[in-house]
């Protein structure tokens, strides 16, 4: 087990990008799935198009709260009905992987673990050289004076700081973020790419998910809040639990680490290098460096959780891509779900 030291910020704000929030009708979209998994728990007779009304299972599943519907699904499993994919991953042994075994096996971690957005770093730049010329043609043309040149920039600086202070820079990453999704078809099908990764992995570790967004745009539609980004959010409170007991077991821990670095992975298999996840990558070492692991522990456990992640997303690719397919439509985490559940075989589980 490792313990955390206290005093320490905590770690549930620092697995994944995403939700900070809780979303209330996140079972609602599982009601139908959970409703059939209840009916098998407790021997009342059902299928899997359960007879209650639409409201009833809204009703329950709200009752049930997200400790009881994970219960129940973890109940459900190797039970007629019950999901078979949750949880039950086919992983690679844990040990110290060389950067050579990785290699070996198709990974180079210089263009896994360094993600540089290329996309939203061009937009801005040419956001900057449009500002630029669009100032140098209205002094131009309105003949402002110098004082007038100054207070405009001063307006910005503080405008700029104020986001930055405030929001933690929400407001820019919306705008670029919405550029983006908008003039760029590429970052769009990376965005959706990446968080099917992440959706993914957790549900074949056993982490369910209770909902994603897949633009800044959208994370500030539902969550009010501009400090929230764009990303997917898990049912946690078995990691919370432990985490306020002082420690953390290390399969939690590999779990969350091949969470944190699934995003990143899929981009790297999809295009031969990864964009996004830059910030994945930096809280998961944070984490580490919280549960106070040596840089060789550290290495480690990344190395294992890259080769595990890479592995598991590669034997599970057509997976990943009919979920991708399903989160570009806006489909529902229920939906979802049924959607892993359809295209993974029993052979592969």
């Amino acid at each position: 087990m490792s313990k955390v030291p206290p005093h320490r910020p905590s770690v549930s704000k620092i697995i994944v990008n995403g939700h900070r929030g809780v979303q209330r009708d996140y079972f609602t979209a599982l009601a139908r799935k959970i409703t059939h998994l209840r009916d098998c728990c407790f021997g009342r007779a059902g299928g899997w198009a359960s007879k209650a009304s639409a409201g009833e299972s809204r009703q329950g599943t709200e009752q049930w709260g997200r400790e009881g519907a994970l219960s129940l699904i973890k109940d459900s499993l190797g039970k007629p009905g019950g999901l078979r994919c949750f949880g039950a991953a086919r992983q690679v042994p844990q040990r110290q992987y060389t950067l050579d075994e990785l290699k070996l096996n198709g990974i180079e971690t210089s263009s896994f673990l360094s993600p540089v957005d290329a996309t939203l770093g061009s937009i801005e730049r040419n956001l900057q050289l449009a500002a630029l010329a669009g100032g140098i043609s209205a002094w131009n043309t309105f003949k402002f004076s110098l004082q007038e040149i100054l207070f405009f920039s001063l307006g910005f600086l503080f405008l700029w700081t104020l986001d930055l202070v405030a929001f933690d820079g929400g407001v820019s990453s919306l705008v670029l973020d919405t550029i983006g999704h908008t003039l760029s078809q590429k970052y769009h099908n990376r965005v959706i790419q990446h968080e099917a990764g992440h959706f993914l992995i957790a549900y074949l570790l056993g982490i369910l998910p209770k909902g994603y967004t897949l633009s800044s745009w959208e994370a500030f539609q539902k969550e009010g809040s501009l400090n929230v980004q764009a990303g997917t959010a898990f049912v946690d409170f078995e990691f919370l639990e432990e985490v306020n007991a002082g420690k953390v077991s290390s399969t939690m821990l590999n779990r969350f680490s091949c969470i944190a670095l699934a995003g990143v992975a899929t981009e790297y298999l999809l295009y031969g290098y990864a964009e996004g996840g830059l910030a994945d990558v930096n809280k998961l070492d944070i984490l580490l460096k919280s549960l106070g692991f040596t840089q060789k522990k550290a290495d480690s456990q990344v190395r294992w959780a890259v080769l595990n992640t890479v592995l598991l997303l590669r034997r599970h690719e057509g997976a990943r891509a009919e979920l991708a397919e399903a989160m570009s439509e806006g489909r529902s985490v229920g939906f979802c779900i049924d959607v892993m559940e359809n295209s993974i075989t029993e052979a592969d589980v």
